[in-house]
């Protein structure tokens, strides 16, 4: 930010020497608007020590975003509850498989608290996606329910689409559909075909992983491994978020494929040119190869200083990405690693507290074990949310860069069938020319024909380039404002998760701090 100051304090409740930096705070309202609906004023300036919010914490409960599909809601504590309470049940054998699975531990909250973060809350192309209240059109689309359907290399992932809309070409408000994760190949490739051309930025749909559907493949319900149902949480919700950010598009929203493929309840007709080893697959292969040839071979004279200055803001932006999400993906594991260190040196106090014989020591390593398996669990939670709102957001828009540039490309390739056709009328025209100067009258009507021919198809080249100009223009307009929003929403969301696991951690240490003064 151009504001280098420092952020005010937040635990602090003498200092108020921030109050007048209220306005340059850029997350004041993410924190405020939560408070404001569960705290009275006057609980808020009991808690506060005045009228400024900001000079004291706000209540963990109020920083808690929506509970997250496929994440076990008992991961995070409730902040209302006693500490002691919430984790009387948790158990000190470290987590069973990699760090990314989820970990079934009880915590003994209420039913419907929320938890750390939220999956399929992640940033999305979300403009039009508005609450049904404001009576503004949404359409919000659900992917959950996996299964398996079918044993070994025929088998396949299911799941079930969920779409609820109050836009009027739909022919209902709320439904669900099953699909195959070839289907939204099939409808990615179709919505590329119709509308790439046209300039639209066409959302891409999760890659392939031959090794990830392989182990599907060959595993049972009974014998699948964490890694395999660690696959299908991430595919489902990257599916998720992409038919969101596809439906968010208003023209992509409104294609018949598009409408049919979330609203027609009997299979698909089975997309046959999504594998990766078909002969389709083959081809596009080599067609993806010659699309790179000719963009490092061929350089168009650009005229347009807006398509020259977007185009290298689109270069430095994509770069910029791939290192951010070298990094979070690096926080992620680091993060894993902390989480499983953690529960190991949880599960040595413990043993070691069994054979102290020091009463009081030997209780207060019991609860240094339980404190620090409590904060495991914290820092596992911690680490999916690194995941599902940094990480995977990040890559999910170097992709999308991506798609952008397919569609500057687009624009270069019908550029490049503007010049072809000026350089062909122009042959034409002296293919014409010699004719009358050697009078032969037979070939000059043939060429005035052919020079009449490619004089409209100058003109329609021409016109089809400026159509695509203008095309994209708008579109880096809408995507410019999405991207914007998709940001701030995702470091939001990742400051409050943050916040919430660094408060539950000084619960869990102040909780455990009389223990340890107790000995004696």
């Amino acid at each position: 930010m151009a504001d280098s100051r420092e952020p005010p304090p937040l635990f602090n409740d003498d200092d108020d020497s921030h109050k007048d930096d209220d306005n340059d705070d850029l997350f004041t309202s993410a924190v405020q608007s939560p408070v404001s609906e569960q705290t009275t004023p006057e609980d808020n300036r009991k808690q506060d020590g005045g009228d400024d919010p900001l000079t004291s914490p706000p209540p963990a409960a109020s920083l808690t975003p929506d509970p997250p599909a496929g994440v076990h809601p008992d991961l995070i504590e409730s902040s209302e509850e006693p500490i002691e309470d919430i984790f009387s049940s948790v158990s000190l054998e470290p987590p069973a498989g990699g760090g990314g699975t989820q970990q079934e531990v009880s915590l003994e909250e209420e039913p419907d608290e929320p938890g750390l973060f939220d999956t399929t809350a992640a940033p999305k192309l979300q403009l039009n996606q508005i609450e049904s209240e404001s009576g503004d059109e949404f359409l919000h689309i659900t992917v959950s329910d996996p299964q398996k359907i079918g044993e070994g290399m025929s088998a396949y992932m299911a799941y079930k689409v969920t779409t609820k809309t109050n836009i009027t070409f739909f022919r209902k408000k709320n439904w669900g559909v099953m699909r195959r994760f070839s289907d939204f190949l099939g409808l990615h490739r179709k919505l590329v075909e119709k509308h790439l051309h046209s300039g639209r930025i066409i959302p891409p749909a999760p890659e392939k992983s031959a090794i990830g559907t392989t182990k599907i493949k060959l595993s049972s319900d009974k014998n699948a491994d964490s890694g395999s149902s660690d696959f299908i949480e991430k595919r489902r919700a990257s599916l998720e978020r992409y038919m969101n950010r596809t439906g968010a598009h208003p023209t992509l929203r409104a294609d018949p494929d598009f409408r049919e493929f979330l609203e027609l309840d009997a299979d698909l007709p089975r997309a046959t040119q999504t594998s990766a080893l078909s002969s389709a697959g083959v081809l596009r292969l080599f067609n993806r190869v010659g699309e790179t040839v000719n963009k490092m071979t061929f350089k168009m004279d650009e005229s347009d200083q807006w398509f020259e200055e977007k185009t290298q803001q689109i270069e430095s932006l994509d770069a910029q990405l791939r290192k951010l999400h070298s990094a979070t993906e690096g926080l992620v594991w680091y993060r894993r690693d902390l989480a499983t260190s953690t529960a190991a040196f949880a599960k040595s106090t413990a043993v070691l507290s069994s054979v102290e014989e020091h009463s009081s020591l030997s209780r207060a390593l019991h609860q240094l074990a339980e404190s620090t398996e409590r904060t495991h669990t914290i820092h596992h939670a911690q680490a999916d949310a690194d995941f599902y709102i940094l990480s995977e957001n990040t890559k999910d828009y170097i992709q999308l860069i991506g798609a952008v540039k397919d569609v500057f490309h687009e624009r270069v390739k019908t550029f490049q069938t503007w010049q072809h056709s000026q350089a062909m009328l122009a042959k034409k025209r002296e293919a014409k020319a010699k004719a009358e100067l050697a009078g032969r009258m037979d070939k000059v009507q043939q060429a005035q024909e052919e020079v009449a021919e490619w004089e409209a198809k100058v003109e329609r080249s021409q016109e089809e380039f400026e159509r695509i100009s203008r095309a994209i223009k708008k579109e880096m307009e809408q995507f410019d404002v999405v991207r914007v929003q998709d940001f701030k929403d995702m470091v939001v969301k990742y400051l409050e998760a943050l916040m919430t696991s660094q408060q539950q951690i000084i619960k869990v240490w102040e909780t455990f701090l009389p223990e340890a003064k107790a000995i004696s």
